[in-house]
Parts: C-alpha cells; structure tokens; sequence
C-alpha cells in the first residue's frame, strides 16, 4: 500500500506540514512518498500507483497556489478515464493569517478529488477546550475539519502555533491506517469475489 503527498510550497511551510504528515503516515505504513507538483506531474504512473494521494497547497489569494492549479489541470487525463476512482484523497494547507479563506482551498482540493471519484478523508481530530470554554492550541487548534489548517510566518520557517505540525504528524497517521484499512477490505472483498466466481464456472 502506498500513500503519495503532493504538495506546492512557496516559501518552504507547505514542505514541512508535508514532511510532517508523512513522518506521520510512516508510523503505519512504509511506503509513503513525497512529491513536489512539478515532480508529480512528471510521474504520473507514481500516482497512479498510489491507494492515497494526499493534497497540499499554500492558501494564496483565498485559492490554492498557481503551481498547483497547474498541476490540477495536468491531470485532465486521468480524470477523463477516472484512473484515481475509488482512490483515497486528503487535503491540507498552510496561510500566514489565522482565516486567509483556508477553507477554500480545502474546499477547491475536496472538489478536485471529488471530480477524479475518490473518497475524502476529513481530518478526524477535535480540537481541545479547557473548562471556561477556551479552544487550546493542540491539537487541532484551527478547528478545522475537512482537512489540515496550519500557521506559519509569512517569510520564514517558523510556525506560530508548533502544535500545528503535531496535528499534522496525527493527520499523517490517521491517512495511514484508513488506507490500511479501506484497502484491506477492499483487497478482501475482491479476493473472494474472485473466488465465488471462479467455484461458479
């Protein structure tokens, strides 16, 4: 089983959410690869090779970034033969404001794998609130839910809430061991499907 996580990153923050959500992944399953978008368009059969392909892009202008539109659009032919249907697919994005329209480059990378057929994996991890009802930083502390929200600076390495990266190393896991076991069953149900067909004839 193989998860790949393509990514698109300006000044360097989208990489390192990336790396962390693969150190996360790696936990569960051994082969998970990175790619940039430029990478990723160049090997397509990597892709296609995948169980899971995970989504990651800087929020620029409230949008995914312009590199990774591009390699959106590249994948026009395996979205006219459906070649990634039933694939798993998860997103994740990183903005130096605390909103920036986040959720609409989530929204655009739900959308993109809904188009391609394949099954959204939300993040799955509720944020923490003490007892006066005020939302603590870890994990989860954007409260976001569709996919990974992170902070950072705008123009160095640094994130202004490091809980953020442990929330990835947890979002990394989770894609893991949901593609362990969807796939499992998925690999189960066809075996025995191939099975009853072969008694059959």
């Amino acid at each position: 089983m193989k998860v790949a996580i393509i990514y698109h990153s300006g000044f360097g923050h989208t990489k390192i959410v990336a790396e962390r959500i693969a150190e996360g992944a790696r936990k569960k399953l051994n082969d998970v690869i990175l790619l940039d978008s430029k990478m990723a368009i160049q090997q397509p059969k990597l892709l296609l090779e995948s169980d899971t392909l995970v989504f990651g892009s800087p929020t620029y202008f409230g949008n995914v970034s312009a590199e990774f539109k591009l390699f959106m659009e590249s994948t026009g032919g395996a979205w006219a033969n459906q070649l990634w249907k039933d694939k798993l697919a998860a997103g994740f994005t990183n903005s130096s404001s605390t909103n920036g329209d986040k959720l609409n480059t989530l929204t655009s990378l739900s959308i993109f794998a809904a188009q391609h057929g394949m099954l959204w994996i939300p993040l799955g991890i509720m944020p923490k609130y003490d007892s006066a009802g005020k939302q603590l930083p870890e994990p989860n502390g954007m409260a976001s839910y569709l996919g990974l929200m992170t902070l950072s600076s705008n123009s160095h390495e640094e994130f202004f809430e490091p809980e953020d990266l442990h929330t990835a190393e947890l979002f990394g896991q989770r894609i893991a061991e949901l593609t362990r076991q969807l796939k499992s069953k998925s690999k189960d149900y066809t075996e025995k499907k191939n099975l009853l067909t072969t008694k059959t004839i």
